[in-house]
């Protein structure tokens, strides 16, 4: 599982795990446009269900600027994790530099009413350097 996801972080049973790609063909460094895509997997290991209400993300870019995104759900979905199971996702980051970092959370709420922030692991945004 390592390789597959290279980044990972649990918070009361629930891993989180990230894998990134940069996308070469959707990103435009002529005019400061890269992009990533990043997989997320979000396995229940605790001992009940839980479902996923809200992500917080903190992007930075390779000059500092910070940025946080919040909202409900991920990819238009609020979903309830059974324990033992786990839910994939994949979504994107575009940056006007060629490197940066995100990181984050997730709002869980457990089957009993309580709710906790699971964390989402620091992850590097880095594209290839090129050569001329």
């Amino acid at each position: 599982m390592k390789a597959l996801f290279p980044h990972a972080k649990t918070t009361a049973g629930v891993t989180v795990r990230v894998s990134v790609s940069y996308l070469a063909e959707q990103s435009q460094p002529s005019r400061g446009k890269w992009f990533w895509a990043y997989h997320i997997r979000i396995e229940n290991g605790g001992t009940q269900p839980v479902q996923l209400i809200s992500r917080h993300w903190i992007i930075t870019d390779g000059r500092g600027a910070r940025h946080e995104v919040e909202g409900d759900g991920v990819v238009g979905e609020q979903p309830v994790i059974a324990c033992g199971e786990s839910f994939d996702y994949v979504s994107g980051c575009p940056l006007g530099t060629p490197s940066g970092q995100m990181f984050g959370s997730f709002r869980m709420l457990l089957a009993d009413g309580t709710s906790f922030d699971a964390a989402i692991p620091r992850f590097g945004l880095v594209a290839p350097a090129v050569t001329p």
